[in-house]
């Protein structure tokens, strides 16, 4: 379910005819959330340690209406759910598109999760179709491999683009031996959408959900 945005009454609305006209209207953030007892929670528990900060995060995005709001001909739309389009690996080292719907409950999300995720991780090519394009999506992907600071997303800009893009980086411990880990997370959105205050609220509210996310076993 959507709703279209008064675009004459927005308080938002030089904001977008502003940033809307950029040739790149993104903006992007990169942060590192506390994720330590999910870690060790995740181990002990033989949970997927990646679905696990993907509900956190887009349980984050959810609480946040500026995230769910998307740029649809000359209209604004504001969707009242989003789901993740993920990347999902594979042996051979490519990657598939793959649709997870978005369920408030961690455990109905896991279970909604696992025939999708097997299927592009034993299938081949991108996965194009029409659910993995949809606008009431959040592109998510994970680079397990490096701890970054710093990420640029490719981007075709002739493409009426506002979905947003998170991105999971390795997870690593703040000092040697110590007990303290980290992921790396970046955040892109659209600046005639949302701006760097609703940037900091994802990954305050991340950081909080993760937390929370951590004490369900």
């Amino acid at each position: 379910m959507k709703t279209k945005i008064d675009l004459q009454n927005w308080n938002r609305r030089e904001h977008f005819d502003f940033f809307n006209s950029f040739e790149e209207p993104f903006f992007g953030l990169c942060s590192e959330i506390d994720c330590t007892e999910m870690v060790h929670n995740a181990k002990t528990s033989g949970q997927s340690l990646f679905l696990r900060y993907l509900h956190a995060s887009m349980k984050a995005i959810n609480s946040i209406p500026e995230f769910r709001r998307r740029i649809e001909g000359d209209s604004v739309f504001e969707y009242s759910c989003v789901h993740a389009s993920v990347t999902i690996g594979r042996e051979d080292h490519t990657f598939g598109y793959c649709f997870l719907p978005w369920f408030e409950d961690y455990d109905d999300f896991a279970k909604a999760a696992e025939k999708p995720v097997s299927i592009v991780r034993n299938g081949s090519g991108l996965g194009l179709d029409p659910a993995n394009q949809r606008n009431d999506v959040i592109h998510c992907s994970s680079i397990p491999w490096v701890s970054f600071t710093g990420f640029r997303h490719a981007r075709k800009l002739s493409f009426p683009d506002s979905v947003p893009k998170i991105i999971f980086g390795r997870t690593h411990e703040t000092q040697p031996d110590s007990r303290q880990i980290m992921l790396p997370v970046s955040l892109d959105a659209h600046h005639g959408l949302a701006d760097g205050y609703h940037a900091g609220l994802f990954f305050q509210r991340f950081q909080e959900f993760s937390l929370c996310s951590a004490m369900q076993r």
